[in-house]
């Protein structure tokens, strides 16, 4: 017998006899899924996805359908996905201790609902049902953990894994981030199956599930590179985007004046030719009064210092905006100061060198415990922290109109936005022919999350097939091609300004057009088999009877 044939013989010899899959094997192979699960927010590539839930299925493979043995399963699944959340989202620690503990405590929850509707579906259902309600399941809660006000931290999404494999994940364009999660979930059944028939088949069947879209990917890949037909006669600007490497945590300590002066002074070594120039989240030191934006000290400083130098440029820069209602409560995230209402919000600015036109972009997706909390949290000390000089919740922007100068349309997107495919996809339909991210991502320090927070742009670019350029406080700002290449950037602790010519594109993509379509399906499917199966059992236990 082969080698190969025998370990899977002995895998096999396993799963069908129960009392061969002791606890010390089925605590390895949940600590061998959960570190699968880590791997690709650990630097190791989006790759060990495809197998990851293999293990932690083959233990719910050998128990029974049990009341007892499904709380057994549950308690492997909480043990898995708390591990993986430990390993990745860690960090967060560095700026807010209740931040990992709360994500871990939502996205486990997301992870084990399918979970546990597949190992109970599984020992009730034909298999494919159980199969195709397991990847409809994770996708939907993959989705509604996405949309869930106040609540929404899709850091952990599948999909988003292969942000350092872009070459695999071209055809993001036609699926978005849940396609590379439709992926990972079918190979992941698939090599399951595999294991238990010992079909060669269905071994077949999952070789060419890994192997068509990457194959695929290489072809788009091609066609996206700058000599490629994807790039032929699209207008380019040349944009610069200035690192000021402020220390967070000194951000909006005492004195602020000498922020404005570095902010001027790396103005000044800015490329005259420049059509765009970004300055990080709340690069601009002052909160801005909505009403007179253009009156402000330093917007007319940046102005002037356009007009001396000749340049004829839109300035994208990230600050804080207090929007007032008087006396009646505009929004519910309106704070109140005796009789007035007022909102403030996390906003990015364009300054062009009249400073007349002014245009605003107000963040819509905000970030957990520091921008935004659910109503019954509100005010808690506890769970609100403050990251941006201003602690509480902040107010939720609606639009999400690009800036235009010049006849270029670009989205001016802020730090936790790039997060967002579907959201993103909202400026390109208004008419964004470039993204814009602006950020101020050092709080956690020199750790993973200023990194991949830079590296889930280059699946938007991907999805939109935009160019993206990055101005961050304190590193990763750069450019990123679209087909997520990075390109002339600066790392951490770096101060300077980078300037490249970006493409524009006008072309919408299927993606952008249509969303988080395979979400909003998912949730479709899941329930459906959720109701054929409740059918199904309903039925066999009369006939049994």
């Amino acid at each position: 017998m082969w080698k190969t044939e025998r370990i899977l013989y002995i895998c096999t010899t396993m799963i069908t006899f129960q009392r061969k899959l002791t606890t010390k094997i089925r605590l390895l192979l949940s600590l061998v899924s959960a570190l699968m699960f880590a791997l690709p927010w650990m630097g190791g590539g989006g790759f060990p996805l495809v197998v990851a839930l293999v293990p932690l299925l083959i233990i719910s493979a050998e128990y029974s359908d049990s009341v007892r043995d499904a709380w057994r399963m549950a308690g492997w699944g909480v043990l898995t996905f708390v591990i993986w959340n430990a390993l990745t989202v860690w960090w967060v620690w560095n700026a807010t201790p209740i931040g990992p503990i709360a994500a871990t405590i939502f996205s486990t929850w997301w992870s084990l609902v399918p979970l546990m509707l597949f190992h109970i579906a599984s020992k009730r259902v034909p298999k494919v049902v159980a199969y195709i309600l397991f990847i409809a399941a994770w996708i939907g809660c993959e989705y509604i953990y996405t949309q869930a006000p106040a609540l929404s931290f899709p850091w952990l999404t599948l999909g988003n894994g292969f942000a350092y494999d872009v070459w695999a994940v071209q055809w993001y364009e036609y699926t978005g981030a849940f396609g590379g999660s439709l992926w990972v979930l079918v190979v992941n059944v698939l090599a399951l199956e595999s294991l238990l028939t010992m079909s060669k088949r269905v071994w077949v069947e999952a070789t060419l599930a890994l192997f068509l879209p990457m194959a695929l990917s290489l072809g788009l890949y091609l066609y996206n590179s700058p000599e490629g037909a994807a790039y032929t006669e699209r207008r380019s600007v040349e944009v610069a985007v200035v690192q000021p490497n402020v220390d967070c945590y000194e951000k909006f300590a005492g004195d602020t004046s000498w922020q404005q002066r570095n902010l001027l002074d790396l103005l000044g070594e800015v490329p005259v030719t420049a059509e765009f120039v970004l300055m990080p989240e709340t690069s601009l030191p002052t909160l801005l009064n909505e009403r007179v934006v253009g009156n402000y000290s330093i917007v007319q400083e940046i102005a002037a210092t356009m007009r001396e130098r000749g340049q004829d440029a839109l300035v994208v820069a990230g600050c804080q905006t207090v929007r007032q209602y008087g006396e009646h409560k505009g929004s519910t995230t309106a704070r109140r100061q005796g009789s007035m209402y007022y909102d403030i919000y996390n906003a990015a600015v364009g300054i062009e060198p009249t400073a007349t036109y002014t245009p605003l972009h107000r963040k819509g997706r905000l970030v957990i415990g520091v921008e935004t909390l659910p109503a019954w949290l509100r005010g808690s000390t506890l769970f609100g922290v403050d990251l941006g000089g201003i602690a509480g919740q902040l107010g939720i922007g609606a639009s999400t109109l690009p800036f235009e100068y010049h006849d270029v349309k670009v989205a001016p997107a802020i730090c936790y936005e790039g997060l967002y495919g579907a959201y993103m996809g909202e400026f390109v339909r208004n008419g964004a022919q470039a993204l814009f991210v602006v950020s101020n991502d050092g709080w956690w320090g020199d750790t993973p999350g200023y990194r991949y927070l830079f590296a889930y742009c280059r699946l938007r670019a991907i999805e939109h097939r935009r160019d993206v350029a990055r101005s961050a406080n304190t590193g990763i700002s750069g450019f990123i091609t679209s087909r997520g290449d990075d390109i002339a950037t600066l790392g951490w602790d770096e101060r300077g300004v980078v300037t490249e010519r970006i493409r524009l594109n006008d072309k919408q993509t299927l993606y952008t057009r249509y969303g988080d379509y395979l979400g909003r399906l998912s949730l479709y499917v899941a329930l459906l088999c959720i109701l054929y199966g409740v059918a199904y059992w309903s039925k066999r236990k009369f006939y049994l009877n």
